[in-house]
């Protein structure tokens, strides 16, 4: 069994099936359900310590307030951000996914890189 090392933490499902299907490289995507409370930001701190931790949410107020969250409580993740022209990570065009995936050194099947 490999032990995954990095781990993407989306807010919706839609979220975490489109992640899913853009990286072609061992990652765990977890979902939020676009709040977190503080016990289970704590589990998963713990849970998630040894991995390296990215945050992927929506550039909308909910996400920010989620991302302002993680920013406090666990200030070793790594944030990706969308182009704020898209305001959510499901609605944001699978090319622009695959890049500002591959920016963050993912890798990502290559299809999803170019524009349609």
């Amino acid at each position: 069994m490999i032990e995954i090392e990095k781990v993407i933490i989306v807010e919706g499902r839609s979220d975490k099936q489109k992640i899913e299907k853009i990286i072609n490289e061992p990652v765990e995507v977890i979902c939020t359900n676009g709040t977190i409370s503080d016990a289970k930001l704590e589990e998963l701190i713990e849970e998630l310590y040894y991995k390296d931790v990215y945050i992927l949410v929506d550039a909308d107020e909910a996400g920010e307030k989620l991302r302002k969250q993680f920013r406090r409580e666990f200030p070793e993740a790594e944030h990706i951000y969308i182009d704020r022209t898209y305001r959510e990570v499901a609605a944001a065009p699978n090319w622009h996914i695959a890049q500002v995936l591959l920016r963050a050194n993912f890798n990502v099947h290559y299809d999803y890189l170019l524009k349609r």
